[in-house]
């Protein structure tokens, strides 16, 4: 198949800065267009990673949320703007997404997933960006894709500060249970504890820069590694991850 035949002449000049760069070239872009990736959870960090995800060309996006947009979330949620205020958070989203690129193809789910249905975004996605903000559902995406073998970039924030890590399920790779089981059972909210705008924007900006690694194979990501970020100092540190020994799922 001809370069043309994957990316249009629109497409071309549209990813130019971003083809410039050696380890992504014409080739790696056309794997981006070629690329599936689900996002869950159209808050702070969904929004972040998946408006960058789409400006840089990853061909079909899938966004699930069920919530709606509220007044309280426009401090942070930047996909969504005033008059989508009682708007669904996924098709909020998908609409700012193609406002920016057409050439992306975004389906909105704005319904609560079953566990069939997670099975199926699993399998029919190449990575899984898990956005959401309660442990239970982490819990539940981690063991899906660990079933399926289907990269998982998992991020979150609070107050001023992030985590980033990227689970790839190799026999001798780390799974997110590996890192959860070092949380204490109350995991508080952003609701409960507040979180800075700018917080969510780094946090969601590196998960869109983790998957885009994983579907190019540019770069290291951070598979058996955790980044730790505290914005109050402007320290960023990486944690290394090893496989548990006790792990439920993937020992």
């Amino acid at each position: 198949m001809s370069v043309k035949e994957i990316l249009s002449d629109n497409e071309m000049r549209r990813y130019t800065r971003q083809m410039l760069l050696p380890s992504m070239d014409i080739e790696g872009q056309e794997r981006l267009k070629q690329s599936r990736v689900a996002i869950i959870g159209a808050g702070g960090l969904g929004c972040s990673a998946a408006q960058y995800l789409g400006a840089a060309g990853v061909g079909q996006l899938t966004i699930i949320d069920f919530d709606v947009v509220e007044l309280s979330n426009l401090q942070r949620q930047v996909l969504h703007q005033q008059d989508n205020i009682g708007d669904n958070k996924a098709l909020s989203a998908k609409a700012a997404i193609i406002s920016n690129n057409p050439e992306v193809n975004v389906t909105a789910i704005t319904h609560r997933l079953t566990t069939e249905q997670l099975t199926e975004l699993c399998h029919s996605h190449d990575v899984i960006v898990d956005c959401c903000d309660n442990l239970a559902t982490r819990v539940a995406i981690n063991q899906c894709c660990f079933e399926h073998k289907t990269p998982l970039v998992s991020g979150a924030a609070i107050r001023m500060e992030g985590m980033i890590s990227c689970f790839d399920y190799r026999d001798d790779s780390p799974c997110y249970q590996c890192l959860s089981q070092f949380f204490g059972e109350q995991q508080l909210s952003c609701m409960e504890a507040g979180v800075l705008s700018p917080v969510v924007g780094i946090v969601g900006s590196i998960q869109a820069t983790e998957a885009i690694k994983l579907l190019t194979h540019i770069g290291k990501p951070l598979v058996g590694h955790v980044l730790l970020c505290d914005m109050s100092q402007m320290d960023f540190r990486q944690m290394k991850l090893t496989k548990s020994s006790t792990c439920s799922l993937c020992s």
